[in-house]
């Protein structure tokens, strides 16, 4: 066995293998195209891994499977039967279930979500395949294709994490190669370390009005992406961070229960990684205790206080008489009901900081709701009874036939 790869390349074996890589490229380009318009969006590669699965073993392929965990593995055998080479592209594509991923192809250049990350990595390691066998090449080691699941977004290399944690090959990678993208400019040698968040605030809720001056986690949430914005980090070894997503809330006029923000921590060394991830905690501690004090120095408001747009006495007066008038009861003014003032709970910091997941959340959530009573039915009677009289009752059906008057200046 040989490992030079200046003899590597001189051999007339390789030669052959380049051969047939340059004759087989339209068939290299028609599977991009095949597999890039197999949905494979995050979580739900299961339909391009059958169909991968099944070029593994059209390709003659031995032990083709899914692992458990929807890896598509197939092994091409070599003289030694031990250690094991692994090759590697993702199935999953960046791009949301309902994607349109139909492949548009301009001259030498096609077109579509993922057609180069990384369904040409999968199309480049059947093409690689095809030229080892026809160039009769045996290795020394075992080499073991695979076409991962979970490398975008949210996935958090999970199919490559399974297959060196818990898969049936994992006493035996002796190497690791992933073709992500075919630029040869570039070698990636190393990692970039992840952590990734869903950071959540909560706190009890209300009406934008009714519930002014308690506290916000909006408030919270903007606090944190503040902070965030100064933290300082090093060009090199480089380290980045980014407030990717975020949501929360149900509606303009209402203080939101609950807030949310994805967070991406990125770094070469696990060093700086492990300082950045401390002060988006702090960041968080603050942003909490900072809404807590906020809140606590304004306490909820009486809507019945000073309302400036509040009826003069003299109309409301008025009002309650007619109201009386009609057979119902005199309005009792505004309340609130079943009010939380529990502020926003701490935070605790997450137990395995090394994968992705929620800090815990905060809070209490707090659902409401509405059931037709008697109350709606005197409600609907009243506002009857002012409606027709502010649009005046024909005399036929026993009014006067006068509406409402312009007031006097």
């Amino acid at each position: 066995m040989t490992q030079d790869v200046a003899r590597i390349i001189a051999s007339d074996r390789f030669k052959r293998a380049q051969e047939d890589l340059a004759q087989g490229h339209e068939r290299f380009v028609d599977e991009i195209i095949e597999l890039t318009q197999i949905p494979a969006p995050p979580f739900k590669e299961e339909v391009r891994a059958a169909a991968y699965a099944e070029k593994f073993r059209a390709l003659g392929l031995q032990e083709v499977e899914l692992d458990g965990i929807g890896n598509v593995l197939g092994l091409r055998r070599g003289r030694g039967n031990g250690q094991v080479i692994v090759v590697a592209a993702h199935l999953d594509t960046v791009f949301p279930e309902g994607t349109d991923v139909t492949v548009r192809r301009e001259g030498t250049k096609l077109f579509a979500p993922g057609v180069g990350d990384d369904t040409r990595g999968l199309a480049a390691l059947l093409a690689f395949i095809r030229a080892l066998d026809a160039a009769g090449i045996e290795t020394e080691q075992d080499i073991l294709f695979v076409g991962d699941v979970g490398e975008e977004g949210k996935g958090d290399l999970r199919g490559i994490r399974y297959l060196f944690e818990e898969g049936a090959y994992r006493e035996k990678i002796a190497g690791f190669f992933t073709i992500d993208g075919l630029e040869v400019g570039e070698i990636t040698t190393g990692a970039v370390g992840s952590l990734r968040y869903r950071v959540t605030f909560r706190g009890p809720g209300g009406h934008s009005l009714n519930a002014f001056g308690t506290v916000n986690p909006a408030y919270a949430l903007g606090s944190l992406m503040a902070g965030m914005a100064r933290i300082e980090v090093p060009e090199a070894p480089r380290t980045t961070f980014c407030a990717s997503v975020m949501g929360g809330g149900s509606s303009i006029n209402a203080i939101p229960e609950e807030v949310w923000l994805e967070v991406d921590l990125r770094s070469v060394d696990a060093g700086e990684l492990g300082k950045l991830d401390a002060a988006l905690h702090a960041l968080v501690e603050e942003a909490v205790a900072g809404e807590n004090a906020r809140g606590g120095q304004h306490p909820w408001r009486d809507p019945r206080r000073a309302d400036p747009h509040r009826q003069p006495p003299g109309r409301a007066d008025r009002a309650r008489e007619r109201h009386r008038a009609g057979g119902l009861r005199g309005a009792s003014g505004l309340r609130l009901h079943a009010v939380d003032r529990r502020q926003l709970d701490r935070c605790q910091h997450p137990h395995e900081p090394r994968r992705a997941g929620d800090l815990p959340r905060l809070g209490r959530h707090r659902r409401t709701g509405a059931q037709p009573r008697g109350m709606d039915r005197r409600g609907a009677r009243a506002f009857t009874a002012r409606a027709l009289r502010g649009a005046g009752l024909d005399p036929r059906h026993g009014g006067d036939g006068r509406g409402l008057r312009p007031a006097r200046a």
